[in-house]
């Protein structure tokens, strides 16, 4: 029996390795195949077989046809311009939010919490209407300032960090306040360097989140220089692309590999931050 116990947690371990691959196997089957999409020319796109390497490489003509037909450069810059300053505003509104749910007592601060979460059930597309006659009113539609303003506050970013600072011991705290640092400064200079982890985690979530945001920015702006990445690719499908899906999926690949590249360099903070905001 004592050998028995070692051979049954191999094979489950391989049963999970198993189930973990095929799971992959089928997520990135699209991603793959778009790719290889990409490097074929018009002509092997609608063959009756599966070809992933094409007979003629046509990946420089696509991609150079990519950016030729649509200002991709300018819809990549739009989404940089939208998702980093998204990010910016709610990690300027969640850390000092989040720090006064968990380290500060007042009363009602359960009640508040309890908001903030029942916040999260509520899904954009709810409040897209008043939003966007607000906006009208306003004259702000079709700027940077409709795509950014509606996702300043991240309640979803409020409860990460708040998950997170109740792990930060309470002594770390009271040792800030003894040195005379104000509350303010104690989330800036104390609480945001040990949260580093986390903000990357809420990083990932919020960039991935906006930059493939297909709903709002499909309603907010109409000017072509101000789509981001998935309206422009849309656009350049109907106006430019057609069926010549060379370099409809080239241009896919392109808005979408920032995005796995930016996984990847983050991925070790990203996988600390999920691990530290689900301790206590």
């Amino acid at each position: 029996m004592a050998h028995a116990a070692p051979i049954r947690r191999q094979v489950w371990a391989l049963l999970r390795h198993i189930v973990l691959m095929s799971v992959a196997a089928i997520v990135l089957l699209p991603f793959l195949w778009m790719l290889a999409t990409s490097l074929k020319p018009q002509a092997e796109v609608f063959l009756s077989e599966i070809r992933w390497w094409p007979h003629r490489l046509a990946a420089a003509e696509n991609y150079a046809k990519a950016f030729d037909k649509a200002p991709l450069a300018r819809f990549l810059a739009n989404g940089v311009i939208v998702t980093a300053s998204i990010f910016l505003l709610q990690v300027l509104v969640a850390l000092p939010a989040a720090y006064a749910l968990a380290k500060l007592r007042f009363w009602g601060r359960q009640t508040v919490f309890a908001l903030v979460l029942f916040s999260i059930l509520i899904p954009p597309q709810a409040i897209a209407v008043p939003v966007f006659l607000l906006f009208h009113t306003a004259g702000i539609l079709d700027t940077y300032a409709a795509l950014i303003v509606p996702f300043t506050i991240s309640v979803f970013g409020i409860f990460l960090m708040r998950q997170f600072f109740m792990t930060v011991p309470d002594d770390l705290v009271d040792a800030a306040r003894m040195d005379g640092l104000g509350e303010f400064a104690i989330v800036w200079r104390v609480m945001l360097p040990t949260a580093i982890p986390a903000v990357t985690a809420f990083g990932i979530f919020s960039v991935v989140a906006h930059w493939n945001d297909y709903f709002w920015p499909l309603i907010a702006v109409n000017s072509t220089h101000l789509f981001t990445p998935p309206v422009g690719v849309a656009h350049f499908r109907n106006a430019e692309a057609g069926t010549d899906y060379g370099p409809l999926m080239a241009a896919a690949t392109i808005i979408i590999a920032p995005l796995i590249i930016a996984f990847l360099l983050a991925q070790r903070r990203f996988i600390e931050g999920i691990t530290f905001t689900g301790m206590k």
